[in-house]
């Protein structure tokens, strides 16, 4: 409850009494202050941020994780704000806990995030959402730390000077949002990518315990008893001890709880700029599997029931030109490549290190049997919505009049993805196609997501193109290809949805090419049964200003 408070009487002294006696001079002792807020504000930014990244990674949907951490945070940082009045008459002492407390909570809170989820997310029932509690949990913990800080900084700036609240405030304020600017700037560009997520929060922990315990011990030792000074040593090397320990496993956490999740047969981890790629297998007999993000994107036991489902029904027809969206596995290039009179594969994926891995990977390159190396493949690093609006101005001679686009791309559900199943993208798709040019998509799950499969039909059909959709089932692989990496075994599809367009107002005929290869999958009676009609009518299509996956 916030208190009421009343004009103070002329001659009142204020709550933070005399100065406080310093071992520097006032100048120095405020720029000390204001840069331990700066250093603050910066270390709670990342708290922030890593707990969106790893939520949006180990949980999806970005857009909800992200919304539920900051609103949450924010929340937590008031009723923090508020707490820290009962400590303002000690806010040395105050100030030294806070941040200890703040150090251990947010810079184990990734390890403890990716603990729950390795090696409990697959026990469904209540802990079904174990993940998504753990991280309210944490976003409360860190948003009350994070909130008490100003109203104790504010108290210790005024112990050196008295200033007036406005000045002081505006100081403040100054300094946390300066540091709030290189915290935000730090985690994408340079803890995620030269750290990693585990090893970059340890070292932000690390970084606000230090700056907190020295403010306090060094700045304002003689305002605490010689008890309290050895309190806040022996707990600040505890905290300090703890996160250098975890520091030191983690790289034996990390093997340990993929191996969790993905079982014990992790032949490749790495993580590129835009994302984490895992293969499993692929050696002594046992078959490959690709995971992106943690979802299983080609599973071995019948990657080529989904990949001959992809392409070979979109090319029946001519296809001397090429165009695939995604797809960097190699795999959908590969059964592009079975046919005859193909002169031309672009391939568009925005992940390079994936493109390098299926070329050089050896169960990886045979099983998508080195398409890469075959002359008539060109690789561009690209966003796919991106290079389909620049193709045209770059100068690409190939651009324009593909003959079958193939857009293998993730789940529609994912939130990065969405804008690769806008209306906006398939109308930059249909004027890259040449007449009678066929588009095929992979639409996510029929079975498990039908709303969502059936809103890509009316997208493309918004976009004026006209739509066969069709389904083949597969095998359950405990994984989830969808947006949600908490779902269960129970709650995995079986089967994979896919749209043939062509432009204008004629369906495409659903069948495979009269002259085309031997498939080991699928046969034209097994397409023709799995073709669907659309039990869902007057959906709205998705756009990119209203996503609606």
């Amino acid at each position: 409850m916030i208190d009421p408070h009343a004009p103070a009487p002329p001659g009142t002294p204020p709550p933070w009494g005399a100065p406080a006696p310093l071992p520097v001079r006032p100048g120095t002792g405020r720029f000390l202050v204001l840069a331990c807020v700066f250093v603050c504000a910066a270390c709670g930014l990342v708290y922030e941020l890593e707990l969106v990244a790893l939520a949006s990674y180990l949980i999806g949907d970005s857009v909800t994780q992200a919304s539920v951490v900051l609103s949450v945070m924010v929340f937590a940082m008031g009723v923090g704000s508020l707490a820290a009045k009962r400590l303002r008459w000690r806010a040395a002492a105050g100030f030294a806990a806070v941040e200890a407390a703040l150090a251990l909570v947010g810079g184990c809170s990734a390890m403890a995030l990716y603990a729950v989820f390795a090696w409990t997310g697959g026990w469904g029932g209540l802990w079904a959402t174990g993940p998504r509690c753990l991280l309210v949990a944490f976003s409360l913990a860190i948003g009350l730390l994070i909130g008490a800080e100003v109203p104790l900084l504010m108290e210790l700036i005024q112990r050196i000077r008295r200033q007036d609240a406005g000045g002081a405030v505006a100081d403040l304020f100054a300094a946390d949002y300066v540091g709030a600017l290189v915290g935000g700037l730090a985690f994408p560009f340079l803890l995620l990518p030269f750290l990693g997520q585990l090893t970059g929060t340890l070292l932000t922990g690390t970084v606000n315990l230090v700056a907190g315990g020295a403010l306090v011990l060094g700045l304002f030792r003689r305002d605490l008893s010689r008890r309290a000074r050895c309190t806040i040593l022996v707990a600040n090397l505890t905290v300090l001890g703890l996160l250098a320990s975890a520091a030191a496993l983690v790289g034996d956490f990390e093997r340990a709880a993929r191996h969790a999740v993905y079982g014990a047969d992790v032949r490749v981890a790495l993580q590129t700029d835009v994302q984490e790629i895992v293969l499993t297998g692929g050696t002594h007999g046992r078959p490959l599997d690709l995971f992106l993000d943690g979802r299983l994107r080609v599973g071995g036991h019948d990657e080529r029931r989904y990949h001959e489902a992809l392409v070979h029904p979109a090319m029946t027809g001519p296809h001397a030109r090429v165009l695939i969206l995604g797809g960097g596995d190699g795999m959908a290039a590969r059964e592009v490549l079975r046919h005859t009179g193909v002169d031309r594969v672009d391939i568009v994926e925005l992940d390079a290190g994936l493109v390098r891995l299926a070329r050089h990977d050896p169960a990886l390159s045979a099983l998508n049997g080195h398409a890469y190396d075959d002359p008539h493949v060109r690789v561009f690093t690209a966003d796919a919505f991106h290079w389909l609006r620049e193709a045209p101005r770059s100068g690409y001679s190939g651009y324009s009049g593909y003959d079958v686009v193939i857009a293998d791309l993730p789940d529609p559900g994912i939130t990065a993805s969405t804008k690769l199943y806008s209306q906006e993208f398939y109308g930059l798709v249909r004027r890259a196609l040449a007449p009678g040019g066929r588009l095929v998509v992979h639409a996510g799950p029929v079975q498990a997501r039908p709303r969502a499969f059936w809103t890509v039909a009316a997208t493309l059909r918004a976009a004026g193109l006209a739509t066969t959709p069709y389904r083949v089932p597969g095998q359950d692989a405990g994984f989830t290809p969808g947006p949600d990496r908490s779902a269960g075994e129970s709650r995995a599809p079986h089967d994979w949805g896919f749209i043939l367009a062509t432009a204008g107002s004629r369906r495409p005929p659903l069948r495979l090419p009269a002259d085309g290869p031997r498939l080991r999958t699928l046969t034209e009676a097994a397409l023709e049964r799995d073709a669907l009609q659309t039990p869902v009518a007057g959906l709205p299509p998705s756009t990119l200003v209203h996503p609606r996956y």
